[in-house]
């Protein structure tokens, strides 16, 4: 009978235990960022949506695959020179990032992680490239998540972002 109790009590504790370390979900959200790097000047600021889904593997690290879908506002640049103006308007630019995704928690609410892929071009023109977003979390609350990420495309230059984001844990 003790062992049947010892049982008991050692498989509660380890599915309480198990269900604190199990960080396994989806998460959705919303981000905004202004452009850096070599297009800085033909495009303003950027908006998309984050999908993500991890695996929690421990209690300190998450793998998992990251996609979305991101749009970068092309600007309108005038350049005179003599007499002569010449106008043009940059079309936006638009990816779809296929990554993988790994998230470490040094403290509890508190993540550094990654995610490296390829960005795949959806706008005309664009090709796409190697797509890599370092990003630093804070949970607000269990189903919020407040983050800071700097998004870059390579591929014959670089594209790049620096980006706040908003994800719901569902």
């Amino acid at each position: 009978m003790k062992i049947f109790v010892a049982t008991i009590i050692f498989l509660i504790t380890s599915l309480s235990i198990h269900a604190q370390v199990d960080r396994t979900n989806f998460r959705a959200g919303l981000n905004a960022g202004i452009i850096t790097g070599d297009v800085s000047d033909f495009y303003s600021f950027s908006l998309g949506v984050d999908l993500l889904y991890v695996w929690g593997l421990s209690k300190e690290i998450d793998l998992g695959l990251a996609t979305g879908f991101n749009n970068a506002f092309g600007e309108d640049e005038t350049i005179s020179d003599g007499g002569i103006t010449i106008s043009t308007e940059f079309a936006n630019l638009q990816y779809i990032p296929a990554a993988a995704a790994l998230r470490v928690y040094p403290s509890y609410g508190f993540k550094l992680g990654g995610d490296i892929g390829y960005a795949i071009g959806v706008s005309d023109g664009f090709e796409g490239g190697l797509y890599y977003k370092p990003m630093i979390g804070v949970d607000i609350n269990r189903t919020t998540e407040l983050n800071v990420s700097y998004a870059a495309i390579s591929n014959e230059g670089t594209f790049a972002t620096v980006v706040v984001g908003v994800l719901f844990l569902f």
